[in-house]
């Protein structure tokens, strides 16, 4: 029996019982995975949780939050999400779409009025709100250009750093870079929800954290996501990649990516505790395993749901095409995250639909509709968690015979 199979017998065995229901298999096989990255020191510590239907199947912390304290790693440890967030923000938006005080054709400048980023022959085009969702606006990413590229040199923020700007004063350094491409003409990983999150501040008449503590993390009971935290021992302690362990970070660092992205990023790990740091919609959040899980468990919106059943279809449905291979061949884009259109070409045992994507400060994230799942990986070590070979094993245990 596959593990997945072991989950649906699961599910007709409990008649669909609302509590918490572990299955030992999938433990067993999830349980090798991590000891392993501890053990190897791939990883400092992590939180796994996977969801079936609605119940909790595995749940577990691992390793230590803190090497140098010495300190386990709890199960309500709260990580810097990085581009977890995003999916957090897209829920904000779509909301707002849900409660018709927003639409995925309104033009950005419905909501900003002075954003209006040109083309390179000086045109400027319409931007809407289905752009930002998609990254298909021609925005860029700061980390991804080189040190005199326009995201450089115009001081735009991607929401790691710890930069003295406001939301609305990054927005407006972003308006005055180049678009990469005319809107809807491509995909790039970009700055998008950043833009997005003041759009949803705007359409919601007040600022980025309340609209979401309104919109989301408050009806959800998302009781620990936020944009600032005050220190305590329950943050991750952040680690980055080396041999033959992790480093800790300690302040301001520039750490490249790996290998073949190209892209280079700031992290500032004190940016957490710092209420004055601008709300970065797709960077800027923290929270719990628990958190993120509750949030993505809303994409699946089957019957009366978070979402209207429509608004979470389309925002699992491809709109970019798998040309842009945002995850590698196979995948696509929705709102959110990468949408996996061919599992075949993407050697995966995900199904078709599958919503994916992560965090540099090493999570990953995925839920899969057609199968009733939803998998969280946090990690307090950069890439592994989320670039690396973890997030690979803790699918195939997921999925394995």
């Amino acid at each position: 029996m596959t593990a997945l199979s072991a989950l649906l017998a699961l599910s007709i065995a409990t008649g669909g019982a609302p509590a918490d229901a572990p299955s030992p298999e999938l433990a067993r096989r999830l349980d090798a995975v991590l000891d392993t990255a501890v053990r190897e020191q791939r990883i400092v510590g992590a939180v796994v949780l996977v969801r079936h239907e609605g119940r909790t199947v595995y749940r577990r912390a691992v390793g230590l939050i803190d090497r140098e304290a010495g300190r386990a790693m709890p199960e309500d440890a709260v990580f810097r999400l990085a581009s977890v967030t995003k999916p957090i923000v897209t829920l904000a938006a779509l909301r707002l779409v849900d409660q018709g005080r927003l639409r995925l054709d309104d033009p950005v400048t419905r909501w900003i009025q002075d954003f209006r980023p040109a083309l390179a022959d000086g045109t400027v085009p319409t931007i809407t709100v289905h752009h930002l969702l998609t990254h298909s606006a021609g925005l860029d990413n700061p980390g991804a250009q080189p040190a005199d590229g326009p995201y450089r040199r115009l001081g735009v923020s991607d929401g790691l750093d710890r930069a003295p700007l406001t939301l609305a004063q990054n927005v407006r350094r972003i308006a005055e870079a180049p678009l990469a491409f005319a809107p809807g003409a491509g995909w790039r990983y970009s700055l998008a929800t950043d833009v997005l999150g003041e759009v949803v501040a705007q359409a919601h008449g007040t600022d980025l954290p309340r609209a979401v503590a309104d919109l989301v993390t408050g009806p959800l009971g998302m009781a620990d996501a936020a944009f600032s935290v005050a220190p305590s021992a329950r943050v991750a302690a952040p680690y980055l990649d080396g041999a033959p362990a992790p480093r800790r970070m300690t302040g301001a660092v520039d750490v490249p990516m790996p290998p073949g992205l190209g892209v280079s990023l700031r992290f500032d790990p004190d940016r957490a505790f710092d209420a004055d740091a601008f709300a970065s919609g797709g960077a800027g959040m923290l929270g719990t395993a628990d958190d993120v899980t509750r949030a993505l468990d809303a994409f699946h919106a089957r019957g009366p749901g978070f979402l209207h059943t429509a608004t979470a279809a389309l925002a699992m449905r491809d709109h970019v095409g798998t040309e842009a291979a945002t995850q590698g061949p196979g995948w696509g884009f929705g709102y959110g995250g990468a949408v996996l259109v061919d599992p075949d070409a993407a050697a995966t045992p995900q199904a078709r639909g599958t919503l994916q994507w992560g965090g540099v400060y090493g999570h990953t994230w995925f839920v899969d509709r057609a199968n009733g799942l939803t998998v969280v990986l946090l990690t307090n070590t950069a890439f592994e968690g989320m670039s690396g070979a973890l997030p690979r094993a803790i699918r195939d245990a997921v999925y394995a015979e």
